[in-house]
């Protein structure tokens, strides 16, 4: 098995690879981005990580490391979903929390035209997500 990369890829460089593939490789890069992701402990699957919204079962737990930078967890029961997550996460992964807090994910992810790309009970969760992520932020960043 593969080791993992200790970083996840930017999401400048996903979107290169995104718009230089058409319909199934782009589910095959979901997919994959999904692989990447760091093992989420089941203990950590609890209603309260859940995100509400989404068709398939999202958790999102985040961890702040001792630099400040919030590392999120994450996973899903779906694989595309999984890559979704994924790919909303490489837009705020391993970023100061103010730096989070203050992200505009949903602009950073319109390259990716989710919404035309994928049917919308996959994409439904999406801004629920994108909410719990930045509030969470927030709460760190003014700690």
């Amino acid at each position: 098995m593969p080791l993992k990369p200790p970083v996840m890829r930017s999401l400048d460089d996903i979107r290169e690879e995104y718009e230089f593939l058409d319909g199934d490789e782009r589910y095959r890069l979901l997919i994959d981005l999904g692989r990447e992701l760091d093992d989420m402990p089941d203990a950590l699957k609890t209603d309260a990580t859940k995100v509400r919204g989404c068709s398939a079962s999202v958790w999102v737990y985040p961890t702040r490391r001792g630099d400040g930078t919030l590392h999120y967890l994450a996973d899903s029961n779906a694989a595309i979903t999984k890559g979704i997550v994924a790919l909303v996460l490489a837009a705020v992964q391993d970023r100061p929390a103010a730096e989070v807090a203050a992200t505009d994910i949903a602009a950073a992810l319109a390259p990716f035209d989710l919404k035309s790309q994928l049917s919308s009970n996959r994409t439904q969760g999406v801004p629920n997500m994108i909410a719990l992520i930045r509030e969470t932020a927030a709460r760190y960043a003014a700690e």
